[in-house]
């Protein structure tokens, strides 16, 4: 099995990620725009074209890097990986890091322009010990669903499936669910509906990875060989056929 080069991988983490961004925070801009004084129609269209757009950028970037659009995925995928020579290496994880970061921050910059919203960091607190612990609880089902479908051989599925349960728990957990580092920095760019302060970016992330152990202990219990399909995680992303990717 051959992964495609790892500058084409990261140019497709860079650009779903900063595209999910997008679709976050530009969703977001809309919905407030088109539905002001009404937070919990805001909240409803933002969170569909959360799931729509997340399910297309997995379909269609999957193959080449396997969508994670996400350092905690990505260090999961590591971990997990890690004893059966599957996955990702330590080196490549900080590199798909590095892009989804800068990914999430082009993507929030992106939307700004689009709507013509002017640049600034958010000023929207949303630490409480209500949001930190929702951050923990999606982030944890978010890592042990990805892992169960790629356990189980049902990857073709992760593109609904994590649409859908990220659409989910923008309305089960009191934080609308982030459970995602590079996504909670990009938002920092944007002073708008799905902005979070800068402030709160560390809280978020270190629950995010508290989070992170939690599914990583959860999948163990349920797959304990689970780190074999590492590879196949959010999506198969590698081919027997390695003209067809190079």
């Amino acid at each position: 099995m051959t992964p495609a080069p790892l500058p084409r991988r990261l140019l497709a983490e860079f650009v779903g990620t900063a595209l999910l961004v997008a679709v976050v925070v530009g969703s977001g801009i809309a919905a407030a725009t088109l539905s002001p004084g009404d937070v919990g129609l805001q909240l409803l269209e933002n969170s569909t074209a959360t799931v729509l757009g997340l399910t297309v950028l997995i379909l269609w970037l999957g193959p080449v890097s396997g969508a994670h659009f996400n350092p905690v995925v990505s260090l999961a995928d590591w971990f997990l990986g890690r004893r059966s020579a599957a996955g990702l290496s330590l080196p490549d994880v900080a590199a798909y890091a590095v892009a989804q970061v800068g990914g999430g921050i082009a993507g929030a910059v992106l939307a700004n322009a689009m709507f013509e919203v002017g640049p600034g960091l958010s000023t929207t607190d949303r630490v409480s010990g209500g949001h930190l612990v929702a951050e923990v609880v999606a982030t944890a089902g978010l890592v042990a669903l990805i892992f169960a479908l790629a356990r189980t051989g049902r990857g073709a599925l992760a593109a609904p499936a994590v649409g859908a349960y990220i659409g989910a728990a923008y309305w089960f957990t009191s934080s609308t669910s982030f459970a995602n580092p590079a996504v909670t920095v990009g938002r920092v760019f944007s002073d708008t509906f799905a902005g979070i302060a800068p402030g709160s970016v560390p809280a978020f992330v270190a629950m995010q990875v508290v989070g992170l152990g939690v599914g990583v202990v959860l999948t163990l219990a349920l797959y304990p060989d689970a780190g074999e399909v590492a590879d196949d995680v959010v999506v198969p992303h590698a081919t027997d056929r390695p003209e067809e990717i190079r």
